[in-house]
């Protein structure tokens, strides 16, 4: 987990994105082999990419955002590099994430970065969901 300071700049940055995350913290607690990448302007945090172990062999990117202020300028692709960077090193061998049609910046970055559509579902809430895996090592 990151340091207080830096845990609450991505929850502000989180709630500018995602409108709520009371209980983001609790969630991150419970995830197994979380991995926290976070880009910073002057010791503000201004953007972050979470993840999650789903197995050995397979990584979860769950949860990202830049501020509004700081859109614009590659820092969701530099913290998706550098995520992928850190998975390869480590040994994972795939990356999935799930989007949805109103986040269509977060769409096009995955597949810029070689991500590939693997299904679509309605979720329990009736959200259109769009699964998504990159292989990272062959």
């Amino acid at each position: 987990m990151p340091d207080g300071d830096t845990l609450h700049g991505i929850l502000e940055v989180h709630r500018e994105v995602f409108g709520s995350g009371d209980d983001l913290i609790d969630k991150m607690k419970e995830k197994p082999q979380l991995l926290v990448t976070i880009a910073k302007q002057d010791g503000n945090v201004i953007g972050y990419k979470i993840g999650y172990e789903l197995d050995r062999r397979t990584f979860y990117s769950w949860l990202g955002g830049v501020s509004a202020d700081h859109r614009k300028h590659g820092i969701a692709s530099r913290l998706l590099v550098l995520q992928h960077q850190f998975l390869i090193k480590n040994g994972y061998h795939i990356v999935q994430t799930k989007t949805m049609n109103k986040w269509r910046a977060m769409l096009i970055l995955n597949i810029k970065h070689g991500f590939d559509v693997m299904e679509t579902y309605t979720d329990k809430k009736g959200r259109h969901k769009i699964v998504l895996e990159k292989k990272l090592i062959d």
